[in-house]
């Protein structure tokens, strides 16, 4: 017998004898604030099938409860506690740091996650794919005793083939060795707005396995990735992207409802386009999508897409961002993605969804997912919802990064744009926010941006919002609190003058607060200690949207008499010790007088409007349109 297949057969014995202590049973532990929906996660979490547009039909979720041990240093690695009972158990998906985990630990920097599984008998003739959502930072894969994966990066999905190292009809082991450091020991990593040390506008931080884990099988000759965009001439581009490389035969089918409008036949692993007839397109007023069918020999995957364009053109002598072809203001939130009871990852789709409709229900039509990634479910609801999501790439610390550093930087960069691409939703990228990690000295964000549109042509480019804008990408972006500078011939000292070459975007604006009983902030001392910090604290509800409807006026008369064409508002919601949000940190008390807010948003639109809506004479410097 082979050390291998002995390891697979001891493995099971060692568990069975009892050999280690049972791990402690999981319980959440009260978190510094809960949510409505921190009840219902329960032990089953996050059910749905996570990765909509490449979906199979033979899958089984991992999620659940797992075991958890501290590793204490990266020596651990060296020793994996193989058929060992772990020292806790803790829920998957989920932060260390939060309360449903059942630890909320800290300094959770090395980590030991464990579960068992088995394959189903009938599998045997199939390649079972183990697939990961995220594991912040990085990830060492064990199966059955042996090494099977290794991957880098804290937002982003990646599959093991497991298949040669599984046990059908049996138990099976799988074990994951994380390394997490935030921004300690040294670290220059994409972090977002993590810390270790946590204070006013940087948050607890995540690690651990904290998107879904689950199993699928596939034929032997199999689908790996679909980069699929379509636009707003009915023209569809694909690459259907197969495990051999091959170059093998598929067929991509377009569906409306039950009915095949469209199909298309070629070869894997290539660049093909066909054009559909009489679309329907996908816009925030109307967001309609496609079914999609792709089929690689014995491989069947669904998917979907929506036709629309986003580029850019003038109109009225002012740069424009379009949408279909015509001027669309965009307004919508920072949206941070933070939760008192999960961090980083919801408690349920239906809370994550919640935010987003709340949004949607007030007019936004776009949202700012501000350096962080989220699940794919969450980019599928702001395709179902019509709002546009401006995608941030996770920043690094507030340090200059070496050329290593910033090589993984620009890595994982292109691993953001490649995962994302397909989402009708996304219409824009931001390379760094407000100089965090921007390399001064030699300008790295044109190069950044150039590769960008080699790997996503469809889209937009900021390369830098808010602060060190050097002419790079389609926007000139602008980051002032509490007033808009919108596309205006004034400008704080930390942002550049507005460029008439380039998209007038403001970036950030708003974040006014008002602080609210401790029945409705993050419980945590230190934090509170920071609220002063608001950039404005405004004493009751009523003031607070009084100032709202000043900020939005002012802004509307930027749109009427300058050249804005885009804004943020900071934000969707509290986090932690920031009280500057449309909601409070647990969601339960809007501070929006909701009636208000349509009114004052629908006046943009209109002040938009009035601007023109029709490109000039001219060719697009996207290359995508022809006016």
């Amino acid at each position: 017998m082979c050390s291998a297949s002995l390891g697979r057969a001891v493995l099971p014995l060692l568990a069975l004898a009892g050999l280690t202590a049972a791990a402690t049973p999981y319980a959440p532990q009260p978190p510094p604030l809960s949510t409505d929906w921190t009840e219902d996660v329960g032990t089953h979490p996050w059910p749905e099938y996570p990765r909509p547009q490449l979906q199979r039909s033979q899958w089984q979720t991992l999620n659940g409860v797992w075991e958890y041990r501290n590793a204490e240093s990266a020596a651990a690695l060296a020793v994996p506690p193989f058929g060992e009972s772990l020292d806790t158990e803790v829920l998957v998906p989920s932060c260390l740091e939060s309360g449903l985990s059942g630890l909320q630990a800290q300094n959770t920097i090395y980590s030991w996650l464990s579960t068992h599984f088995s394959v189903p008998d009938d599998w045997q003739d199939q390649r079972v794919l183990l697939n990961f959502g995220a594991v912040d930072y990085e990830a060492t894969v064990f199966i059955n005793g042996e090494r099977a994966a290794f991957n880098r990066g804290g937002y982003f999905e990646f599959t093991v083939d497991a298949t040669d190292f599984v046990n059908f009809g049996d138990d099976n082991e799988l074990l994951v060795f994380v390394y997490d450091p935030t921004d300690g020991e040294d670290a220059v990593i994409p972090i977002g707005k993590q810390t270790l040390n946590q204070r006013h506008i940087f948050y607890t931080p995540c690690s651990g396995i904290w998107q879904s884990v689950w199993l699928e099988s596939a034929p032997k000759e199999y689908i790996t990735k679909l980069d699929l965009t379509a636009d707003m001439n009915g023209e569809v581009t694909v690459i259907v992207h197969s495990a051999s490389g091959n170059g093998d035969s598929v067929e991509v089918k377009v569906e409306n409802g039950d009915e095949t409008i469209a199909s298309h036949t070629a070869n894997a692993d290539e660049h093909f386009t066909f054009t559909v007839d009489d679309v329907k397109l996908w816009s925030p007023d109307s967001p309609n999508l496609y079914n999609i069918t792709v089929t690689l020999g014995d491989d069947e995957i669904r998917s979907y897409t929506g036709f629309r364009t986003i580029s850019k053109g003038t109109v009225d002598g002012i740069v424009r961002p379009l949408v279909n072809g015509e001027f669309r203001f965009l307004f919508g939130t920072l949206d941070q993605g933070f939760w008192p009871d999960g961090i980083y990852t919801p408690p349920t789709r239906e809370a994550m969804v919640y935010d987003l409709q709340l949004l949607k229900d007030l007019g936004f039509n776009m949202v700012r997912k501000h350096i962080k990634v989220e699940n794919a479910l969450f980019y599928r609801a702001c395709d179902e919802l019509g709002l546009f999501v401006i995608q941030d790439m996770p920043s690094l610390p507030l340090v200059e990064p070496n050329a290593d550093q910033q090589a993984e930087f620009a890595r994982q960069l292109e691993v953001l744009v490649n995962q994302l691409k397909s989402h009708p939703s996304i219409m824009s990228w931001v390379i760094y926010n407000e100089g965090w990690g921007q390399i001064l000295s030699t300008n790295p964000e044109f190069d950044l941006t150039d590769r960008i549109r080699e790997l996503d042509p469809t889209r937009l480019v900021n390369s830098v919002t808010g602060w060190y804008d050097h002419g790079a990408g389609d926007y000139s972006d602008n980051h002032h609190y509490a007033n808009p500078q919108c596309g205006t011939p004034f400008y704080s000292s930390l942002s550049s003058p507005y460029d008439p070459e380039r998209i007038g975007i403001q970036g950030e604006f708003g974040g006014i607060g008002h602080n609210v009983s401790i029945e409705n902030l993050w419980n945590v001392q230190a934090a509170i200690d920071t609220i002063d910090e608001t950039y404005e604290l405004d004493a009751t509800l009523e003031v607070w949207n009084y100032r709202s409807r000043t900020l939005l006026t002012e802004l509307r008369d930027q749109i009427s008499r300058f050249a804005c064409s885009a804004a943020i508002w900071t934000q969707t919601t509290d986090v932690e010790g920031e009280v500057n949000g449309l909601m409070t940190y647990d969601r339960r008390l809007k501070r929006v007088d909701e009636q208000q807010w349509k009114d004052d948003i629908e006046s943009l639109y209109r002040a938009a409007r009035g601007r023109g809506e029709t490109p000039d004479e001219r060719v697009s410097d996207r290359g995508v349109l022809r006016y």
